[in-house]
């Protein structure tokens, strides 16, 4: 690959300073935190374009290493050792020169901080064109570590569907523009059902993200989905773990 890990042994750190917040995934089956998605925010808790928009090609790099880092290092603090939640990173595909040797970092930074590789979930948008071989490559070797794997914003992205041909990953997060308002609306309704009869078939567990609502919850709930994120059970916490509202409180009102 041209240029293979010049972010590497350049070793170019991303300027502008950041931090992290949390927000849950529920396992609304056990009334239980599943993970928690880390997820870029500016020192004073400034939304996440503020630091996006300062992500460039000479910059990249670091920046995904460095998002890496932030978020290991917070949950290991924040974190119960005792409990088995997972912790959900984002990554950039086009920040991953080679993935056993970007992955280093990462892999130093659990062992320094104690936290077990084995709760770490490794997930990415397919915000832009991506080469397929190179993703495929990358979700494999994450696999054959240990890390789980996960497709955020499915129905959204570029390669979709096709990538499921070649990679079934742990978890395929729905775009939250099909979770908006199905309750409402017959085609997402129809559309969610089909897509999770399909992901089941091939043995991978969907996430709904974006669920705002009760009468949302409870249509996902009706459709088999145990796994909800969203502001129906908590916003993120700046550099902390946001409390979800009750699974049980919630289901009460949903049923």
């Amino acid at each position: 690959m041209p240029n293979q890990c010049s972010g590497c042994r350049d070793g170019e750190a991303f300027e502008l300073p950041f931090s992290m917040a949390f927000q849950p995934i529920v396992d609304v089956n056990s009334g239980t935190i599943f993970a928690h998605e880390a997820l870029v925010r500016g020192l004073a808790g400034e939304g996440a374009g503020s630091i996006l928009n300062q992500v460039k090609d000479d910059n990249r790099y670091a920046f995904d290493q460095q998002c890496r880092v932030k978020a290991i290092e917070l949950a290991s603090k924040l974190y119960d050792p005792n409990d088995n939640v997972k912790l959900s990173i984002n990554f950039m595909p086009n920040a991953v020169y080679e993935p056993r040797a970007c992955i280093r970092l990462t892999l130093a930074t659990a062992m320094k901080t104690g936290f077990p590789v084995d709760r770490i979930i490794f997930e990415f948008t397919e915000s832009e064109q991506l080469d397929t071989k190179h993703v495929l490559n990358i979700l494999r070797t994450y696999r054959d570590m240990g890390f789980k794997t996960a497709i955020d914003d499915f129905g959204a992205g570029y390669a979709g569907l096709a990538l499921l041909t070649h990679f079934q990953p742990d978890i395929v997060k729905l775009d939250m523009e099909m979770i908006r308002g199905i309750d409402i609306d017959r085609v997402k309704r129809t559309i969610v059902k089909h897509t999770l009869g399909m992901l089941e078939e091939l043995s991978i567990v969907p996430l709904c993200e974006g669920v705002e609502t009760v009468e949302e919850l409870k249509v996902l709930r009706d459709l088999g989905v145990s796994l909800i994120q969203g502001y129906v059970f908590a916003k993120p916490r700046f550099e902390g773990l946001a409390v979800p509202t009750k699974t049980q409180d919630l289901l009460a009102k949903a049923a």
